[in-house]
């Protein structure tokens, strides 16, 4: 609350944790709050993680077949019947390019994949590579913060602690009163793992645990995606004064 009444923040609290959201909802909600950010005469900074959102933010998405219902649901029946390992299994044969891109757990997004290539016959990692119908770039200047690899661990370590500390066990239960344990929400990192620690499948320690893995492992791939980007420029996180300088004379 105190760093949103410092600067206006956007895209915080939008959704409810059942609702469903995408690459795609993403661009076009981050699309709109740039155009009214430059509006006022004032300039927008994106800050994120998931490099494939910001892709769809900056470069457009190529288009995606629309959902198939039928396809879905069955898929979604097989995966409650027989667990979402086999679901994986079966995308890692048929778009091993999009499930090795996936988060463990990832229930939404492996079942949306399988979707489309079965319906399809085309992997979805084939659909995305697709150049956009349409030139929508958005020009930025693209800057990566990097820390050494032991005080990066270190830090995501400290933070997830200092969130169970604050009371995320109580919020992943407060969530579980309101919501089908199957919602998108539940397939975040921590959200996951604590709401599994809740159900009894293991003890809150392990979960703590694995949502600091998870999260490395999320960082691992995170850097890999961006180190791949050209225009970014890299500076270290320990060095702010020296990347602020350096964007600031890029903006003259």
């Amino acid at each position: 609350a105190a760093e949103q009444g410092q600067v206006r923040h956007h895209l915080i609290d939008v959704l409810d944790p059942d609702e469903i959201y995408s690459a795609g909802d993403f661009s076009r909600r981050g699309r709109s709050a740039i155009e009214e950010i430059l509006g006022r005469g004032a300039r927008p900074i994106v800050v994120g993680g998931s490099g494939f959102y910001l892709r769809a933010l900056f470069e457009g998405l190529s288009e995606i077949p629309p959902p198939d219902l039928e396809v879905r649901r069955r898929l979604r029946t097989q995966a409650e019947l027989h667990g979402l390992g086999t679901a994986r299994a079966q995308l890692a044969r048929l778009d091993p390019a999009t499930e090795a891109r996936l988060e463990e757990g990832d229930t939404q997004r492996v079942l949306r994949a399988l979707e489309v290539v079965l319906s399809t016959g085309r992997p979805l990692s084939d659909w995305i590579a697709q150049k956009p119908s349409e030139d929508r770039t958005i020009e930025a200047i693209q800057v990566g913060l990097t820390l050494p690899r032991g005080i990066l661990y270190d830090r995501i370590e400290i933070r997830v602690r200092r969130m169970v500390e604050a009371g995320w066990v109580a919020e992943v239960a407060g969530l579980l009163d309101r919501f089908d344990r199957r919602a998108p929400a539940f397939q975040a990192i921590g959200y996951r793992q604590i709401a599994d620690s809740l159900a009894g499948k293991w003890s809150l320690d392990e979960a703590v645990r694995d949502t600091i893995a998870a999260t490395r492992r999320f960082a691992k791939r995170q850097l890999t995606w961006f180190r791949k980007q050209s225009g970014v420029r890299w500076f270290s996180a320990e060095d702010l004064e020296h990347c602020l300088a350096e964007i600031e004379t890029s903006l003259r």
